[in-house]
């Protein structure tokens, strides 16, 4: 008797680490998952970022008025490129140039030859060579601009960056979930072989097969409901995370669209479960007694 109650219990501890490996093995896959789609739902959300840090360059002609330049800058912030501008006095000018070359050109050509100027950070939609192109010639219409600059290769750059980021997101989703199948079809498979010999047992005396399958189905949908809630808290923390270090990329303001992917992820660890256990206790199933010891 106390053999077999050592027995017992060294099978038990046997079977709970086997469940905790299964449910690690589908949280850090899950984990990874969500990770990605997290990525791609956020690929625009951070490129937005970056795009709406750039500004074009809109200089001023000199002795214009103070009222004509109030005018101008409210007619900016009203236009539908504008996200913010930024008004660069001659005097400012100076002062940045003096930091950045470390010369003052003052001291031999006795006046300030810079310009007053507007910083104009468009919208993200709005950062692209046509665009700037179209937002340029109409700023020259105004009579109180006397120039317009900006960098045409990093507009190009952005915008090539942003396509072949998401692209390569993609890609790497695709190998990525095609991974995870496997991983968590092969810790289940594993699991199912240990007992093959009882499915065997109990196919011999009459079980059917929907009811052997059953309970492996269910204690696999519940293996990976508890590692899809492992997987999903460890996604929060580590948005919360990273919310709180860069607040301005908005992480979390679409509630909605983050409840879905959580959703999804759910979702996923039972499906993915579910199929695995049912292919692995089909494979079983139909095996002979002969070929239960390959």
């Amino acid at each position: 008797m106390a053999k077999t109650s050592s027995f017992e219990k060294y099978q038990k501890r046997r079977l709970r680490s086997s469940y905790l490996s299964v449910i690690v093995s589908i949280s850090l896959v899950l984990f990874l998952l969500g990770l990605l789609g997290m990525l791609i739902f956020h690929t625009k959300n951070i490129s937005n970022h970056f795009k709406e840090q750039y500004a074009i360059n809109v200089f001023l002609k000199d002795n214009i008025k103070e009222s004509d330049l109030e005018n101008f800058k409210k007619s900016l912030q009203k236009e539908n490129f504008t996200n913010a501008i930024k008004f660069v006095s001659k005097k400012e000018a100076l002062t940045i140039y003096k930091e950045e070359v470390g010369e003052d050109f003052m001291e031999f050509l006795g006046e300030n030859p810079l310009k007053n100027s507007i910083d104009l950070f468009l919208k993200a939609d709005y950062v692209s060579s046509d665009k700037i192109h179209l937002i340029e010639k109409r700023l020259l219409q105004n009579r109180i601009v006397d120039e317009v600059t900006y960098d045409k290769s990093l507009v190009y750059l952005l915008n090539e960056s942003v396509k072949k980021i998401g692209f390569w997101l993609l890609i790497f989703s695709g190998l990525l979930s095609l991974i995870a199948f496997v991983l968590i079809n092969s810790y289940l498979r594993l699991s199912i072989y240990a007992k093959r010999f009882t499915i065997k047992t109990m196919q011999m005396v009459g079980a059917t097969k929907r009811f052997i399958r059953k309970p492996f189905l269910y204690r696999s949908v519940k293996l990976g409901m508890v590692g899809a809630i492992v997987a999903i808290i460890a996604l929060v923390a580590l948005l919360l995370f990273f919310n709180d270090k860069y607040p301005d990329l908005g992480l979390i303001e679409d509630k909605w669209s983050l409840s879905l992917l959580f959703f999804g992820v759910f979702i996923l660890g039972i499906i993915i479960t579910w199929l695995s256990t049912f292919f692995a206790t089909k494979r079983f199933l139909n095996l002979t007694a002969d070929e239960l010891h390959y």
